[in-house]
């Protein structure tokens, strides 16, 4: 009867350690599925302004939660820290005051000189970029320009876009594209003045009178041009 009842309970301590293993396996893999298989819908601009920027219709500041950590692409916030231009002119932030969990900040106006921009708001950074585009096209500065280009931005991964009002990502979009990137890999997710959800890392804070802008948070990645070398 001993002897049975120890192999009764082997048994089950067994089926039971396969469970949990089991389980376990589910899980990563349910996990797994959720962030790199969902099945994205293709780029489509909305209506209206927003549109005219590039914003996408299906991902968006209202629902970019949902398409966050995959391990198939790459977010970058297109912002500078601070940026020259007077965005307060029109509602926004010429700081970086928060971005949205998993987005790396890569200055859009870094990449290629500004152009377009809302009158009230006035010029954007004018130092030297990778890019210019001109009316004979668009023209890489220094040998390095493609490469730095494509590391932020992997040919091979989906493109999640995002800045302050939606512009900059619109930009960006618009300047992969003519470098041969494949435009129905990038979305143009919008601003995060206007994004509500659950992952905002906020940067802008106040201590009594005083406005302080928490820029260590950031996964910033700035340009020294000094290193580069000019075409």
């Amino acid at each position: 009867m001993k002897k049975f009842l120890s192999i009764t309970f082997i048994i089950f301590a067994i089926a039971g350690l396969a469970a949990i293993i089991g389980a376990g396996v589910y899980g990563v893999l349910h996990e797994s599925d959720n962030s790199t298989t969902q099945t994205l819908p293709l780029p489509e601009k909305t209506g209206g302004i927003r549109g005219q920027l590039g914003i996408d219709k299906n991902i968006n500041e209202d629902n970019i939660d949902q398409y966050l950590g995959r391990a198939d692409s790459v977010y970058r916030d297109m912002r500078m820290l601070v940026d020259e231009a007077d965005y307060a002119k029109i509602g926004g932030d010429s700081y970086l005051s928060g971005f949205v969990e998993g987005f790396e900040v890569v200055p859009y106006p870094k990449l290629v000189n500004v152009s377009g921009l809302p009158p009230e708001v006035g010029q954007s950074y004018q130092g030297p970029t990778l890019f210019t585009q001109s009316s004979f096209g668009l023209k890489a500065n220094y040998l390095e320009s493609e490469d730095i280009l494509e590391y932020f931005f992997p040919k091979d991964k989906n493109i999640f876009l995002m800045c302050g009002g939606g512009g900059y990502a619109g930009m960006t979009k618009n300047l992969l594209t003519q470098l041969g990137w494949d435009e129905n890999r990038i979305w143009v997710v919008g601003g995060y003045w206007y994004y509500n959800g659950e992952h905002a890392v906020q940067v802008k804070r106040q201590m009594g009178t005083e406005t302080i802008y928490d820029f260590w948070k950031v996964n910033y990645h700035d340009l020294d041009f000094t290193e580069l070398h000019e075409k």
